[in-house]
C-alpha cells in the first residue's frame, strides 16, 4: 500500500503524475491519490475579490488562515477543478479513479480549532473565526471498499468536523494520518522542491537521507511549507510507516524517482 501525495504549487506536472500513478494501480499496487491546491485557489481568491491571509504559529508553521469565504473558495477550488481535473486524466488513462473530498463519507474528521495563535510584527493575536482542524479519524472502511472494488481513491480536504462543519486541513498532515490509518508501506509526499534541501533554496544541498533523531533539528531548519511536510512524515512514521519519501512531482517519471529513492528518504 502507497499513499501518494501531490502539492498544489506552480510547477506541478500533473499529467506526469498521472502516467505514473496509472502504470502502478495497472499493475496491482494498492493505493491511495491525495492533491492540494494551493496556487489555484491563490487565483480563483483573487479574481473573486476574496483577500488572502496566510498566518504563522508561535513555532512557525505558516497555513492558510480560513474565514468562512476563504472556505468556499478553497472548496471549489480543491473539490471541484482540482479533484475532477486528476479524475478525469486518470479515467483517460483507464483507472477507476473516484473523487471524494475529506468530508465525503467523513473520510477525514477532527475538531475545528476553536482559535489559532498567529505571530504578527512580533506580537501574538489570537485568531477566533477561522475553519481549520486536524485530522483524527479516517474512516478506512470506506476506503478499503473502493481499494476492494478496484478503485482508486483521489482525496481533498476539507475533512469534516465532529459537529458537521467544514475544516480545512493540511493536506501533507491529512496524507500522513491516512497512510497510517491505512497501514501503508510508503508515503510520498511529491511537490515542486526535490527533497528537503540543508541550504534552501540551493537544489545541490538536498539531503538524501534523514533519521528519527534528525527531525527536530531538521523542522527547526526548514523553510516554509517545508516545516509542514517534515512534521507530517514525522507522524506518518510514528504511526507505523515505514518510509515517507520527500520528493518532486515537476518532471516526467516523477512518482516512479520517487519510489526509486530520489529525494529524501526518511526511515
Amino acid at each position: 500500500m502507497i499513499v501518494c501525495k501531490i502539492g498544489g504549487a506552480e510547477g506541478i506536472d500533473i499529467d506526469s503524475v498521472c502516467d505514473d500513478i496509472a502504470a502502478l494501480v495497472q499493475s496491482g499496487t494498492r493505493l491511495v491519490l491525495v492533491h492540494g491546491g494551493s496556487s489555484k485557489t491563490n487565483r480563483v481568491a483573487e479574481a473573486l475579490g476574496v483577500p488572502q491571509r496566510f498566518v504563522t504559529s508561535p513555532s512557525g508553521f505558516t497555513s492558510r488562515h480560513t474565514d468562512r469565504a476563504t472556505l468556499e473558495v478553497f472548496e471549489m477550488v480543491y473539490c471541484g477543478s482540482q479533484n475532477k481535473g486528476i479524475v478525469e486524466r486518470l479515467q483517460q488513462r483507464g483507472v477507476d479513479a473516484v473523487g471524494l473530498s475529506g468530508m465525503d463519507g467523513r473520510i477525514w474528521s477532527g475538531s475545528r480549532k476553536k482559535a489559532i495563535r498567529s505571530v504578527e510584527g512580533g506580537k501574538t493575536k489570537i485568531l477566533r473565526d477561522g475553519y481549520t482542524g486536524v485530522v483524527e479519524n479516517v474512516n478506512t472502511d470506506l476506503l478499503h471498499m473502493l481499494l476492494e472494488r478496484g478503485s482508486l481513491p483521489v482525496l481533498t480536504p476539507p475533512a469534516i468536523s465532529h459537529e458537521g462543519e467544514a475544516i480545512n486541513v493540511d493536506g501533507d498532515r491529512a496524507a500522513a494520518a491516512t497512510a497510517a490509518a491505512l497501514s501503508a508501506e510508503q508515503l510520498l509526499l511529491l511537490s515542486n522542491v526535490p527533497g528537503f534541501l540543508g541550504d534552501f533554496p540551493d537544489e545541490s544541498s538536498l539531503v538524501p537521507r534523514l533519521h528519527a533523531h534528525d527531525f527536530e533539528v531538521a523542522i527547526e531548519h526548514a523553510q516554509g511549507r517545508m516545516k509542514i511536510k517534515l512534521l507530517g512524515a514525522k507522524e506518518a512514521l510514528d504511526g507505523g510507516v515505514e518510509r515517507v519519501i520527500i520528493g518532486s512531482a515537476t518532471t516526467a517519471g516523477c512518482v516512479r524517482a520517487a519510489l526509486e529513492g530520489r529525494g529524501t528518504i526518511i526511515e
